[in-house]
Protein backbone atom coordinates (compact mmCIF):
# COMPACT_ATOMS: atom_id res chain seq x y z
CA UNK A 1 0.00 0.00 0.00
CA UNK A 2 1.55 3.28 -0.76
CA UNK A 3 1.73 5.37 2.46
CA UNK A 4 2.44 8.56 3.07
CA UNK A 5 5.89 7.20 5.56
CA UNK A 6 8.01 10.19 6.61
CA UNK A 7 11.59 10.05 8.11
CA UNK A 8 12.37 7.23 10.21
CA UNK A 9 13.75 10.03 12.87
CA UNK A 10 10.65 11.90 12.71
CA UNK A 11 7.98 8.75 12.56
CA UNK A 12 9.75 7.59 16.54
CA UNK A 13 9.43 11.29 17.36
CA UNK A 14 5.88 11.29 16.68
CA UNK A 15 5.21 8.23 17.94
CA UNK A 16 6.38 9.71 21.53
CA UNK A 17 4.60 12.70 20.97
CA UNK A 18 1.22 10.60 20.56
CA UNK A 19 2.31 8.11 23.45
CA UNK A 20 2.22 10.94 25.62
CA UNK A 21 -1.83 10.97 25.12
CA UNK A 22 -2.35 7.50 24.98
CA UNK A 23 -0.69 7.44 28.65
CA UNK A 24 -3.10 9.90 29.75
CA UNK A 25 -6.55 8.17 28.59
CA UNK A 26 -5.52 5.19 29.63
CA UNK A 27 -4.56 5.77 32.80
CA UNK A 28 -7.87 7.89 33.66
CA UNK A 29 -9.82 4.78 34.92
CA UNK A 30 -7.42 3.51 37.14
CA UNK A 31 -6.22 6.68 38.36
CA UNK A 32 -9.99 8.48 39.01
CA UNK A 33 -11.10 4.63 40.56
CA UNK A 34 -8.30 5.80 43.65
CA UNK A 35 -10.10 9.20 43.80
CA UNK A 36 -13.71 7.98 44.11
CA UNK A 37 -14.16 7.64 47.93
CA UNK A 38 -12.51 10.72 48.50
CA UNK A 39 -14.96 12.79 46.03
CA UNK A 40 -17.78 10.99 47.53
CA UNK A 41 -17.33 12.59 50.88
CA UNK A 42 -15.79 15.95 50.07
CA UNK A 43 -19.19 16.40 47.61
CA UNK A 44 -21.54 14.68 49.77
CA UNK A 45 -22.70 12.66 46.93
CA UNK A 46 -24.59 9.32 46.69
CA UNK A 47 -22.81 6.00 45.40
CA UNK A 48 -24.73 5.96 42.34
CA UNK A 49 -23.38 10.09 41.59
CA UNK A 50 -20.14 8.57 42.35
CA UNK A 51 -20.45 5.99 40.15
CA UNK A 52 -21.36 8.38 36.90
CA UNK A 53 -18.05 9.69 37.28
CA UNK A 54 -16.81 6.92 36.30
CA UNK A 55 -19.48 5.66 34.01
CA UNK A 56 -19.79 8.92 32.13
CA UNK A 57 -16.72 9.08 30.84
CA UNK A 58 -16.62 5.73 29.58
CA UNK A 59 -19.92 6.41 28.05
CA UNK A 60 -18.98 9.54 26.29
CA UNK A 61 -15.71 7.90 25.40
CA UNK A 62 -16.95 4.94 23.54
CA UNK A 63 -20.36 6.04 21.88
CA UNK A 64 -18.58 8.77 19.48
CA UNK A 65 -15.17 7.16 18.44
CA UNK A 66 -17.22 6.08 14.82
CA UNK A 67 -17.32 9.44 14.05
CA UNK A 68 -14.68 10.92 15.63
CA UNK A 69 -12.51 8.46 13.91
CA UNK A 70 -13.61 9.31 10.70
CA UNK A 71 -13.69 13.29 11.88
CA UNK A 72 -9.56 12.04 11.46
CA UNK A 73 -9.88 11.45 7.60
CA UNK A 74 -12.12 14.38 6.87
CA UNK A 75 -10.28 16.91 9.04
CA UNK A 76 -6.52 15.87 9.48
CA UNK A 77 -5.98 13.36 12.60
CA UNK A 78 -3.43 15.58 13.32
CA UNK A 79 -6.03 18.72 14.09
CA UNK A 80 -8.31 16.47 15.35
CA UNK A 81 -6.12 14.97 18.41
CA UNK A 82 -4.97 18.45 18.95
CA UNK A 83 -8.47 19.59 19.65
CA UNK A 84 -9.10 16.22 21.55
CA UNK A 85 -5.93 17.01 23.50
CA UNK A 86 -6.75 20.45 24.48
CA UNK A 87 -10.63 19.74 25.43
CA UNK A 88 -9.43 16.70 27.27
CA UNK A 89 -7.20 19.07 29.45
CA UNK A 90 -9.36 22.07 29.94
CA UNK A 91 -11.98 19.61 31.47
CA UNK A 92 -9.29 18.34 33.47
CA UNK A 93 -8.92 21.32 35.22
CA UNK A 94 -12.21 22.37 35.81
CA UNK A 95 -12.77 19.21 37.03
CA UNK A 96 -10.00 20.22 39.61
CA UNK A 97 -12.15 23.04 40.89
CA UNK A 98 -15.46 21.28 40.28
CA UNK A 99 -17.73 23.14 43.46
CA UNK A 100 -20.18 19.89 43.28
CA UNK A 101 -21.01 16.57 42.00
CA UNK A 102 -23.38 17.11 39.48
CA UNK A 103 -20.42 19.80 38.02
CA UNK A 104 -17.91 17.09 38.15
CA UNK A 105 -20.17 14.70 36.27
CA UNK A 106 -20.79 16.86 33.67
CA UNK A 107 -17.14 17.97 33.25
CA UNK A 108 -16.34 13.96 33.25
CA UNK A 109 -18.61 14.25 30.02
CA UNK A 110 -16.62 16.70 28.02
CA UNK A 111 -13.48 15.36 29.15
CA UNK A 112 -14.51 12.01 27.58
CA UNK A 113 -15.64 13.42 24.68
CA UNK A 114 -12.26 15.08 24.83
CA UNK A 115 -10.48 11.53 24.67
CA UNK A 116 -12.77 9.92 22.15
CA UNK A 117 -11.77 12.92 19.60
CA UNK A 118 -8.08 11.36 20.81
CA UNK A 119 -8.20 7.95 20.82
CA UNK A 120 -8.62 6.84 16.85
CA UNK A 121 -6.21 8.92 15.66
CA UNK A 122 -3.06 7.64 16.60
CA UNK A 123 -3.81 4.35 14.74
CA UNK A 124 -4.65 6.11 11.93
CA UNK A 125 -1.16 8.09 11.70
CA UNK A 126 1.08 5.33 12.62
CA UNK A 127 -0.63 3.41 9.63
CA UNK A 128 0.35 6.73 7.57
CA UNK A 129 3.97 7.59 8.76
CA UNK A 130 5.29 4.30 9.27
CA UNK A 131 5.98 1.81 6.27
CA UNK A 132 4.41 -1.42 6.20
CA UNK A 133 7.44 -3.25 7.69
CA UNK A 134 8.12 -1.18 10.69
CA UNK A 135 3.77 -1.27 11.85
CA UNK A 136 4.62 -3.84 14.24
CA UNK A 137 7.29 -3.02 16.39
CA UNK A 138 5.53 1.24 16.04
CA UNK A 139 2.53 -1.14 17.53
CA UNK A 140 4.54 -3.00 19.99
CA UNK A 141 6.22 0.31 21.53
CA UNK A 142 2.25 1.28 21.54
CA UNK A 143 0.67 -1.33 23.54
CA UNK A 144 3.87 -1.53 26.11
CA UNK A 145 2.53 2.37 26.95
CA UNK A 146 -0.75 1.38 26.90
CA UNK A 147 0.07 -1.65 29.10
CA UNK A 148 2.15 0.59 31.45
CA UNK A 149 -1.19 2.94 32.66
CA UNK A 150 -2.06 -0.35 34.14
CA UNK A 151 1.14 -0.37 36.69
CA UNK A 152 1.39 3.26 37.20
CA UNK A 153 -2.04 4.20 37.80
CA UNK A 154 -2.72 2.87 40.78
CA UNK A 155 0.54 4.08 41.96
CA UNK A 156 0.30 7.91 40.71
CA UNK A 157 -3.63 7.99 42.28
CA UNK A 158 -2.45 6.68 45.62
CA UNK A 159 0.05 9.21 46.12
CA UNK A 160 -1.98 11.93 44.82
CA UNK A 161 -4.89 11.33 46.70
CA UNK A 162 -3.22 10.67 50.05
CA UNK A 163 -0.91 13.34 50.29
CA UNK A 164 -2.74 16.17 48.07
CA UNK A 165 -6.39 14.98 47.70
CA UNK A 166 -8.94 13.87 44.86
CA UNK A 167 -8.54 17.17 43.08
CA UNK A 168 -4.77 16.77 42.19
CA UNK A 169 -5.78 13.68 40.36
CA UNK A 170 -7.66 15.82 37.60
CA UNK A 171 -4.41 18.47 37.88
CA UNK A 172 -2.17 15.94 37.22
CA UNK A 173 -3.43 15.91 33.95
CA UNK A 174 -2.90 19.86 33.24
CA UNK A 175 1.25 19.15 32.85
CA UNK A 176 0.71 16.14 30.70
CA UNK A 177 -1.41 17.57 27.96
CA UNK A 178 -0.06 20.60 28.05
CA UNK A 179 3.04 18.74 26.75
CA UNK A 180 1.33 16.42 24.67
CA UNK A 181 -0.41 19.52 22.92
CA UNK A 182 3.58 20.89 21.93
CA UNK A 183 4.80 17.39 21.05
CA UNK A 184 2.38 16.71 18.75
CA UNK A 185 2.07 20.41 17.01
CA UNK A 186 6.08 19.98 16.76
CA UNK A 187 6.51 16.48 15.51
CA UNK A 188 3.47 14.77 13.99
CA UNK A 189 3.10 15.92 10.40
CA UNK A 190 0.92 17.35 8.58
CA UNK A 191 -1.61 14.55 6.48
CA UNK A 192 -3.53 15.02 3.17
CA UNK A 193 -7.29 14.58 4.23
CA UNK A 194 -8.52 11.17 3.05
CA UNK A 195 -12.05 11.86 2.45
CA UNK A 196 -13.84 15.21 1.39
CA UNK A 197 -17.45 14.67 3.42
CA UNK A 198 -18.76 12.61 5.92
CA UNK A 199 -22.52 11.93 5.66
CA UNK A 200 -24.80 13.54 8.70
CA UNK A 201 -27.26 11.78 8.89
CA UNK A 202 -25.12 8.39 9.08
CA UNK A 203 -22.85 9.79 12.00
CA UNK A 204 -26.12 11.09 14.31
CA UNK A 205 -27.75 7.35 13.81
CA UNK A 206 -24.50 6.15 14.71
CA UNK A 207 -24.24 8.12 17.52
CA UNK A 208 -28.08 6.99 18.42
CA UNK A 209 -27.36 3.33 17.48
CA UNK A 210 -23.57 3.06 19.86
CA UNK A 211 -25.46 4.73 22.43
CA UNK A 212 -28.38 2.66 22.81
CA UNK A 213 -25.98 -0.46 23.24
CA UNK A 214 -23.68 0.55 25.46
CA UNK A 215 -25.65 2.60 27.86
CA UNK A 216 -28.17 -0.46 28.36
CA UNK A 217 -25.16 -2.99 28.75
CA UNK A 218 -23.01 -1.04 31.20
CA UNK A 219 -26.23 0.48 33.23
CA UNK A 220 -28.49 -2.46 32.95
CA UNK A 221 -27.06 -4.35 35.87
CA UNK A 222 -27.49 -1.15 38.32
CA UNK A 223 -31.40 -1.20 37.29
CA UNK A 224 -31.94 -4.73 37.48
CA UNK A 225 -32.51 -4.86 33.94
CA UNK A 226 -36.21 -2.92 34.41
CA UNK A 227 -38.21 -2.77 31.17
CA UNK A 228 -36.80 0.78 30.54
CA UNK A 229 -33.52 -0.50 29.33
CA UNK A 230 -34.82 -3.15 27.47
CA UNK A 231 -36.71 -0.45 26.01
CA UNK A 232 -33.18 1.72 25.23
CA UNK A 233 -31.11 -1.60 23.71
CA UNK A 234 -34.62 -2.14 21.63
CA UNK A 235 -33.60 1.44 20.21
CA UNK A 236 -30.21 1.01 19.71
CA UNK A 237 -30.44 -2.60 17.99
CA UNK A 238 -32.72 -0.62 15.34
CA UNK A 239 -30.61 1.99 15.18
CA UNK A 240 -27.79 0.00 14.43
CA UNK A 241 -30.20 -1.66 11.54
CA UNK A 242 -30.62 1.94 10.24
CA UNK A 243 -27.08 2.40 10.09
CA UNK A 244 -26.11 -0.74 8.26
CA UNK A 245 -28.83 0.10 5.77
CA UNK A 246 -27.81 3.68 5.27
CA UNK A 247 -23.94 2.88 4.85
CA UNK A 248 -24.56 0.71 1.89
CA UNK A 249 -26.11 3.78 0.14
CA UNK A 250 -23.93 6.17 1.06
CA UNK A 251 -20.80 7.07 -1.36
CA UNK A 252 -17.62 7.86 -0.17
CA UNK A 253 -18.92 9.76 2.76
CA UNK A 254 -20.26 6.74 4.34
CA UNK A 255 -19.25 6.70 8.56
CA UNK A 256 -18.04 3.45 7.77
CA UNK A 257 -17.16 2.53 4.18
CA UNK A 258 -17.93 -0.87 2.95
CA UNK A 259 -15.08 -1.18 1.05
CA UNK A 260 -13.34 -2.03 4.66
CA UNK A 261 -15.23 -5.08 5.09
CA UNK A 262 -13.46 -6.51 1.78
CA UNK A 263 -9.89 -6.36 3.09
CA UNK A 264 -8.92 -9.75 4.92
CA UNK A 265 -7.18 -9.26 7.86
CA UNK A 266 -9.25 -6.31 8.76
CA UNK A 267 -12.75 -7.81 8.93
CA UNK A 268 -10.63 -11.00 11.19
CA UNK A 269 -9.08 -8.70 13.04
CA UNK A 270 -12.51 -6.52 14.20
CA UNK A 271 -13.84 -10.41 15.53
CA UNK A 272 -10.22 -10.21 17.39
CA UNK A 273 -10.20 -7.60 19.12
CA UNK A 274 -13.83 -7.42 20.54
CA UNK A 275 -12.85 -10.88 21.95
CA UNK A 276 -9.83 -9.23 23.02
CA UNK A 277 -11.78 -6.34 25.13
CA UNK A 278 -14.67 -9.09 26.45
CA UNK A 279 -12.06 -10.83 27.71
CA UNK A 280 -9.69 -8.21 28.99
CA UNK A 281 -11.35 -5.85 30.70
CA UNK A 282 -13.43 -7.19 32.60
CA UNK A 283 -11.40 -10.33 34.15
CA UNK A 284 -9.98 -8.21 36.92
CA UNK A 285 -12.44 -7.78 38.91
CA UNK A 286 -13.01 -11.35 39.99
CA UNK A 287 -9.43 -12.16 40.16
CA UNK A 288 -9.39 -8.88 42.81
CA UNK A 289 -12.29 -10.50 44.63
CA UNK A 290 -10.71 -13.65 44.99
CA UNK A 291 -7.55 -12.48 45.90
CA UNK A 292 -9.03 -10.36 49.01
CA UNK A 293 -12.04 -12.10 49.91
CA UNK A 294 -11.48 -15.94 48.89
CA UNK A 295 -7.67 -16.17 49.74
CA UNK A 296 -7.48 -13.49 52.22
CA UNK A 297 -4.80 -10.65 51.12
CA UNK A 298 -4.66 -7.38 51.58
CA UNK A 299 -5.38 -5.02 49.07
CA UNK A 300 -2.18 -3.81 48.69
CA UNK A 301 -0.97 -7.54 48.62
CA UNK A 302 -3.66 -8.74 46.06
CA UNK A 303 -2.28 -5.71 43.79
CA UNK A 304 0.92 -6.51 44.49
CA UNK A 305 0.31 -10.02 42.81
CA UNK A 306 -0.73 -8.73 39.66
CA UNK A 307 2.50 -6.55 39.43
CA UNK A 308 4.36 -9.52 37.00
CA UNK A 309 1.30 -9.31 34.37
CA UNK A 310 2.01 -5.76 34.17
CA UNK A 311 5.43 -5.76 33.69
CA UNK A 312 5.46 -8.78 31.48
CA UNK A 313 2.89 -7.10 29.01
CA UNK A 314 5.18 -3.55 28.99
CA UNK A 315 8.78 -5.39 28.24
CA UNK A 316 7.29 -8.44 25.66
CA UNK A 317 5.21 -5.71 23.87
CA UNK A 318 7.58 -4.23 21.67
CA UNK A 319 9.39 -7.54 21.34
CA UNK A 320 5.71 -8.87 19.65
CA UNK A 321 5.60 -5.76 17.71
CA UNK A 322 8.92 -6.43 16.41
CA UNK A 323 8.08 -10.47 15.46
CA UNK A 324 5.10 -9.34 13.79
CA UNK A 325 6.92 -7.26 11.20
CA UNK A 326 9.13 -10.63 10.37
CA UNK A 327 6.84 -13.64 11.04
CA UNK A 328 3.92 -15.18 9.19
CA UNK A 329 1.02 -13.12 10.19
CA UNK A 330 -1.11 -14.84 12.70
CA UNK A 331 1.87 -16.71 14.42
CA UNK A 332 2.44 -14.43 16.86
CA UNK A 333 -1.48 -13.82 17.25
CA UNK A 334 -1.79 -17.24 17.65
CA UNK A 335 0.52 -17.69 20.55
CA UNK A 336 -1.19 -14.55 22.82
CA UNK A 337 -4.62 -15.84 22.72
CA UNK A 338 -3.76 -19.38 23.71
CA UNK A 339 -2.01 -18.09 26.15
CA UNK A 340 -4.89 -15.95 27.44
CA UNK A 341 -7.74 -18.72 26.88
CA UNK A 342 -4.55 -21.04 29.13
CA UNK A 343 -4.56 -18.35 31.87
CA UNK A 344 -8.34 -18.06 32.19
CA UNK A 345 -8.89 -21.70 32.33
CA UNK A 346 -6.06 -22.19 35.07
CA UNK A 347 -7.78 -19.08 37.36
CA UNK A 348 -10.93 -21.28 37.07
CA UNK A 349 -9.65 -23.97 37.91
CA UNK A 350 -7.71 -23.08 41.29
CA UNK A 351 -10.14 -20.33 42.27
CA UNK A 352 -12.36 -23.64 42.59
CA UNK A 353 -9.86 -25.92 44.23
CA UNK A 354 -9.11 -23.02 46.48
CA UNK A 355 -5.21 -23.19 45.54
CA UNK A 356 -2.31 -22.28 47.25
CA UNK A 357 -2.06 -18.27 46.85
CA UNK A 358 1.50 -19.00 44.80
CA UNK A 359 0.34 -21.04 42.60
CA UNK A 360 -1.86 -17.91 41.09
CA UNK A 361 1.58 -16.17 39.90
CA UNK A 362 1.38 -19.43 36.92
CA UNK A 363 -1.65 -17.84 35.40
CA UNK A 364 -1.22 -14.55 36.32
CA UNK A 365 2.44 -14.60 34.13
CA UNK A 366 0.52 -16.16 31.30
CA UNK A 367 -2.15 -13.49 31.46
CA UNK A 368 0.82 -10.66 30.77
CA UNK A 369 2.33 -12.71 28.29
CA UNK A 370 -0.95 -12.89 26.31
CA UNK A 371 -1.40 -9.15 26.64
CA UNK A 372 1.99 -8.41 25.04
CA UNK A 373 1.39 -11.23 22.34
CA UNK A 374 -2.19 -10.32 21.23
CA UNK A 375 -3.08 -6.68 21.50
CA UNK A 376 -0.30 -5.36 18.97
CA UNK A 377 0.11 -7.84 16.59
CA UNK A 378 -3.51 -7.85 15.97
CA UNK A 379 -3.69 -3.97 15.58
CA UNK A 380 -1.08 -4.31 13.40
CA UNK A 381 -1.96 -6.92 11.07
CA UNK A 382 -5.95 -5.22 11.38
CA UNK A 383 -4.83 -1.79 10.11
CA UNK A 384 -1.56 -2.27 7.90
CA UNK A 385 -3.50 -2.99 4.61
CA UNK A 386 -5.66 -0.44 4.32
CA UNK A 387 -5.39 2.53 1.83
CA UNK A 388 -5.11 5.96 3.32
CA UNK A 389 -8.45 6.76 2.47
CA UNK A 390 -10.08 4.41 5.29
CA UNK A 391 -7.61 4.44 8.12
CA UNK A 392 -9.97 6.50 9.99
CA UNK A 393 -12.69 4.93 9.87
CA UNK A 394 -10.35 1.59 10.03
CA UNK A 395 -9.22 3.05 13.02
CA UNK A 396 -12.73 4.30 14.46
CA UNK A 397 -14.42 0.47 13.62
CA UNK A 398 -11.40 -1.04 15.67
CA UNK A 399 -11.54 1.37 18.58
CA UNK A 400 -15.46 1.08 19.06
CA UNK A 401 -14.89 -2.91 18.47
CA UNK A 402 -13.24 -3.09 21.27
CA UNK A 403 -14.99 -1.03 23.46
CA UNK A 404 -18.48 -2.67 23.33
CA UNK A 405 -16.54 -5.61 23.71
CA UNK A 406 -15.16 -4.69 26.61
CA UNK A 407 -18.90 -3.51 28.21
CA UNK A 408 -20.51 -7.08 26.66
CA UNK A 409 -17.66 -8.58 29.26
CA UNK A 410 -18.54 -6.65 31.85
CA UNK A 411 -22.06 -7.22 31.60
CA UNK A 412 -21.76 -10.74 31.38
CA UNK A 413 -19.18 -11.25 33.86
CA UNK A 414 -21.12 -9.26 36.74
CA UNK A 415 -24.10 -11.33 35.93
CA UNK A 416 -22.35 -14.36 36.54
CA UNK A 417 -20.50 -12.93 39.80
CA UNK A 418 -24.00 -11.97 40.99
CA UNK A 419 -26.07 -15.07 40.25
CA UNK A 420 -23.37 -17.41 42.16
CA UNK A 421 -23.04 -14.65 44.93
CA UNK A 422 -24.39 -16.49 47.98
CA UNK A 423 -25.43 -19.75 45.86
CA UNK A 424 -21.84 -21.65 45.76
CA UNK A 425 -18.76 -20.75 47.46
CA UNK A 426 -16.51 -17.74 46.46
CA UNK A 427 -14.03 -19.48 44.87
CA UNK A 428 -16.93 -21.46 42.90
CA UNK A 429 -18.41 -18.11 41.73
CA UNK A 430 -15.27 -16.35 40.43
CA UNK A 431 -14.03 -19.60 38.96
CA UNK A 432 -16.93 -19.73 36.77
CA UNK A 433 -16.99 -15.99 35.61
CA UNK A 434 -13.74 -16.51 34.88
CA UNK A 435 -14.33 -18.93 32.04
CA UNK A 436 -16.99 -16.70 30.68
CA UNK A 437 -14.85 -15.43 28.12
CA UNK A 438 -13.41 -18.74 27.39
CA UNK A 439 -15.72 -19.56 24.39
CA UNK A 440 -15.60 -16.21 22.62
CA UNK A 441 -11.37 -16.40 23.05
CA UNK A 442 -11.56 -19.53 20.94
CA UNK A 443 -13.66 -17.61 18.30
CA UNK A 444 -10.72 -14.81 18.30
CA UNK A 445 -8.28 -17.96 17.79
CA UNK A 446 -9.71 -19.13 14.90
CA UNK A 447 -9.87 -15.45 13.62
CA UNK A 448 -6.16 -14.90 14.18
CA UNK A 449 -5.22 -18.42 12.54
CA UNK A 450 -7.09 -17.49 9.76
CA UNK A 451 -4.44 -14.22 9.14
CA UNK A 452 -3.20 -14.18 5.62
CA UNK A 453 -0.22 -11.87 3.74
CA UNK A 454 -2.01 -10.03 1.57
Amino acid sequence: MPGNTVSRERSWRALAALCVGLFMTLLDQSLVAVALPQIRRDLDATLNQVVWVSAVYLLTFAVPLLVTGRLGDRFGQRRVYLTGMALFTLAALACAFAPTIEWLIALRAVQGLGGSLINPQPLSIINRIFPRERRGTAMGVWSAVAGSTGLFGPVIGGLLVGTVGWRAVFLFYVPLGLVSLFMVHRFVPRLPQAVARIDATSALVSLVAVLGVVFALQQGPEYAWAPWIWGVLLVGAVAFAVFVWLQRRTGEGALVPPALFAHHNFRLGIVAVSTLGFAVYSVNLPIMLYLQQGAGLSPQAAGFMLVPMGVLSVLLAPMAGRLTDRLPPGLISRAGFLALISGMVLFAAFMHLAAPVPLFLLPIVLLGAANALAWSPNSAITMRDLPVRLTGAGSGVYNTSRQVGAVLGAAALGAVMQTGEGTVSLGAAMGTAMLVPVGLLAVGLLAVSRFRAD
